[in-house]
């Protein structure tokens, strides 16, 4: 027994990658049996609604991934903080003259504020920020009561900004911001604790019953098949079905995703946040101001995440269910990296693919949305802590 347990320790991680080795051959030889019984055109099928559905779990996990990196917090209020930005896009898209010009008012007007004042309140003594909240107030005032079916995508777009920025940045400067030197874990349990407060506030204002958002009810009249079927019955057996909605989703999913990538590698925001991620003490010695670069990094994690509301809630609907893909997003995040901005694209893609196998595997049950991303999540965490594009970090102690 002492031989033993000596060999055993003296290869640990050898004995252990080779018992990993073992369960995942095991494993591909229970599922492949499965999944030679398929139709070809079912696991194709299945191929593209998962690369679909993975674009928008991408964009949740770059969220994530960009406050992490920011603050070395993983946000768990995500899911709500995308509700919220789908169901006030919902609210100016719909209504096309009942917006109370109160409501226009007070959101435009604490927008602006919020703004101004993301580094110091002290910024409303300056003339200069005065006249940019002024102007930020003015043109979102004007913009979210401009009337008529026409004009209502753009009304809701800037409402849901305007939204999403004011989400974003409250949270940080109230919520986080008088944390910043407590433990992390207190962090983590305020995310926690927004994550409950934004699902009562939704719940208040716009109900518990699930709203359709037709956004992309449009397609059709520009003669866009609805959905888009390729006939393969001679090479596949069957015929390939693609959702109009979630195709667009996706493709707008990976617009968003270009364009944040865009933005933080060659702007000069952008140089800042990466600097701040890298080291927060450096970047405040070399001058840069890092409560504001927390405050803009907050105010991006909710606009994507207001984006993946919308383009989500326009592929099914807007429900209390929604914050759920953000828990199947968290796998997402882990298999990646957690500072891995490429490592969400993929991680996302991934979850995606494998919800829909396992929906083909098991049919009938909650196996692909419930149990199989988190399956994957324990398999990492156990392999690769950090992720596949994560960077092992080696401390002081």
């Amino acid at each position: 027994m002492t031989t033993i347990t000596t060999v055993y320790h003296n290869n640990r991680r050898v004995i252990t990658y080779a018992l990993y080795a073992i369960g995942l051959i095991a494993l591909i030889l229970l599922i492949v049996p499965l999944l030679g019984n398929q139709r070809p055109y079912r696991l194709v099928q299945s191929t593209v609604t998962g690369v679909l559905v993975g674009g928008v779990y991408a964009l949740i996990a770059l969220g994530i991934v960009v406050i992490n990196k920011a603050s070395g917090v993983f946000n768990f209020a995500q899911g709500w903080m995308m509700l919220l930005g789908g169901l006030i896009f919902y609210t100016f898209f719909a209504n096309t003259s009942s917006i109370s010009p109160l409501a226009a008012l007070a959101l435009s007007v604490l927008t602006a504020l919020m703004v101004v004042t993301t580094n110091s309140w002290r910024a409303l003594r300056n003339p200069r920020s005065l006249a940019i909240a002024a102007g930020i107030a003015a043109f979102g005032f004007v913009t979210l009561l401009v009337g008529g079916d026409g004009l209502k995508l753009a009304r809701a777009i800037i409402g849901a900004v305007y939204g999403a920025v004011l989400t974003g940045l409250t949270i940080e400067r109230f919520a986080v911001r008088p944390l910043i030197g407590q433990p992390l874990f207190a962090m983590v349990l305020m995310t926690l604790a927004i994550s409950e407060l934004l699902h009562g506030v939704t719940q208040m204002i716009w109900g518990s019953v699930e709203i359709p958002l037709q956004v992309f009810a449009g397609l059709a009249q520009l003669g866009v098949p609805v959905p888009i079927r390729i006939q393969a019955n001679d090479t596949l057996g069957g015929t390939i079905i693609v959702r109009t909605e979630l195709l667009v989703a996706f493709l707008l999913s990976l617009l968003a995703f270009a364009a944040f990538v865009a933005f933080f590698r060659y702007t000069s925001v952008g140089l800042a946040m990466r600097a701040t991620a890298e080291n927060q003490k450096l970047a405040q010695s070399v001058g840069l101001r890092v409560r504001t670069i927390l405050a803009v990094a907050w105010a991006i994690a909710a606009l994507l995440a207001a984006t993946a509301g919308v383009l989500q809630g326009g592929a099914t609907s807007l429900s209390l269910n929604m914050p759920l893909l953000a828990l199947s997003a968290f796998p997402a995040v882990l298999l990646g990296g957690l500072e891995s901005i490429p490592g969400a694209l993929l991680g996302g893609l991934i979850i995606g693919l494998v919800q829909e196998f396992a929906n083909l595997l098991f049919p009938g049950t909650q196996a692909g949305t419930e149990l199989a991303p988190y399956f994957v999540l324990m398999v990492v965490l156990v392999i690769r802590p950090d992720g596949l594009f994560g960077q092992r970090r080696i401390e002081r102690i």
